[in-house]
């Protein structure tokens, strides 16, 4: 069962969040780029044969590419202890799941927000991202303890 948050515990845990995002952001960009140099070396071998090859630029470019996984991997594995879910790292989408009049929904967030001013129910998703208003507010469960 995933934990449930209330607006301001997700509101709290947010500038931690936000870090853990930008960082798993930067991971997974140095990983892309990494992992298109390696795939670039792997064509030029292919396509040029016994051409010489820069070995130590591909030691460097797999070792980039290792420790970006294992800095996506703790970045994203800190996010799931704290109980939200990332759903895009390009976009910086990040769901909080709550209740809502007996339902469960998801306070999002998205990076370069300020604040969590967004929900969506569990089967829509971003494209369904409605304001959080008055009647949210009043009707807004959050987690356990209330």
């Amino acid at each position: 069962m995933p934990k449930l948050f209330t607006l301001a515990e997700a509101l709290a845990l947010l500038p931690e969040v936000e870090r853990l995002v930008r960082d798993a952001a930067v991971a997974k960009a140095a990983y892309d780029r990494a992992e298109g140099h390696i795939q670039l070396f792997k064509e030029r071998v292919m396509l040029l044969g016994g051409v010489v090859v820069d070995h130590a630029r591909l030691a460097e470019d797999r070792q980039s590419r290792e420790r970006s996984v294992e800095r996506l991997k703790r970045a994203i594995e800190r996010c799931s202890e704290i109980g939200c879910q990332v759903k895009d790292l390009d976009d910086g989408l990040v769901d909080f799941p709550t209740r809502y009049r007996g339902q469960e929904v998801c306070l999002c967030w998205m990076l370069g927000e300020t604040g969590i001013g967004f929900w969506h129910g569990m089967e829509e998703g971003f494209a369904g991202r409605k304001p959080i208003d008055q009647d949210f507010l009043d009707h807004h469960e959050g987690g356990p303890a209330e």
